[in-house]
């Protein structure tokens, strides 16, 4: 029986743009935090060194999923013969700048550096999951950080952990679509982890992302009735805070008719490593340390 290793959505709490690499990468401030809300991964090593995923995922062709490419490329670096047959259980939406295809990446890669016994430390790890996209880092860091460069200097930080309401509007906005847009921002003034808490920081791609895309604005208008609504990432979806599940869980009720999100808590802590953790409790007690 194949076991289940969860790929926690993220939220950006705010992103500025401080400036740009010669390489084109942006720079940036943001404040990730993780959701016990997102994907599912099972894996079930091969002698073969095939990997392969069983189920389909729509508008994700195999050899571009981020989960077989994560897969390969620690088989490469590692040496490794084995392979691996993949399930994946999708919930969070293409193009909702949770950092499902991210989350996912990082989950392949921790779970299956722990079930090949390749031996590979974090911080190596980190290292891999940069070459798939700026968020891996973090998901492999496992802890609610702030960070800066293109997202891979991370400080842990521990905030308040609300419920909040994520709506994702019917429509998938690309990452590069926003970053190459010419009318965005990209010369932020730098802020400190502090400056986050008393309230400075907001999300500069949000109003590139509501011009372009009017859902993403309707449902930023309407949540805003609520508390500060914020898009994450580069959108699409949007969210609030409530200190209390019973606040969140009754603005959701109030969905207009046809959108979609969910109710989730806000994680210091990333449920993958809570599954690391596990297994490595259970190793050291049967004595395999």
């Amino acid at each position: 029986m194949m076991d289940w290793w969860p790929a926690p959505a993220k939220l950006n709490l705010f992103l500025h743009i401080t400036g740009r690499r010669g390489d084109g990468y942006h720079l940036l401030q943001t404040m990730f935090q993780f959701l016990d809300f997102g994907d599912r991964l099972a894996f079930e090593p091969r002698a073969d060194g095939v990997v392969r995923r069983l189920d389909e995922v729509p508008g994700v062709l195999p050899e571009q999923d981020l989960i077989i490419r994560a897969a390969r490329l620690l088989q490469g670096y590692a040496g490794i013969t084995r392979g691996a047959d993949i399930r994946v259980e999708k919930m969070l939406p293409l193009g909702g700048g949770l950092g499902g295809g991210s989350s996912d990446a990082a989950t392949a890669l921790l779970a299956l550096n722990h079930l090949w016994r390749t031996g590979l430390s974090q911080s190596q790890l980190q290292e891999l999951g940069l070459q798939l996209g700026a968020d891996v880092p973090v998901f492999i860091h496992g802890h609610a950080a702030w960070a800066e460069g293109v997202g891979e200097h991370l400080v842990d930080v521990s905030i308040d952990e609300p419920w909040y309401v994520v709506v994702a509007p019917p429509c998938q906005v690309a990452t590069a679509e926003i970053f190459s847009a010419p009318e965005l921002k990209r010369d932020c003034q730098t802020i400190t982890i502090d400056g986050f808490l008393s309230g400075q920081g907001l999300n500069v791609c949000e109003a590139v992302v509501c011009s372009r895309y009017p859902q993403v604005a309707e449902a930023l208008k309407w949540l805003s009735d609520f508390g500060q609504a914020r898009m994450s990432g580069t959108g699409a979806c949007v969210f609030v805070a409530f200190a209390e599940w019973r606040q969140a869980q009754q603005v959701y009720d109030s969905l207009p008719s046809g959108w979609s999100g969910f109710v989730a808590r806000g994680l210091n802590r990333s449920p993958v490593h809570d599954k690391l953790a596990m297994f490595e409790g259970a190793r050291i007690e049967s004595g395999m340390l």
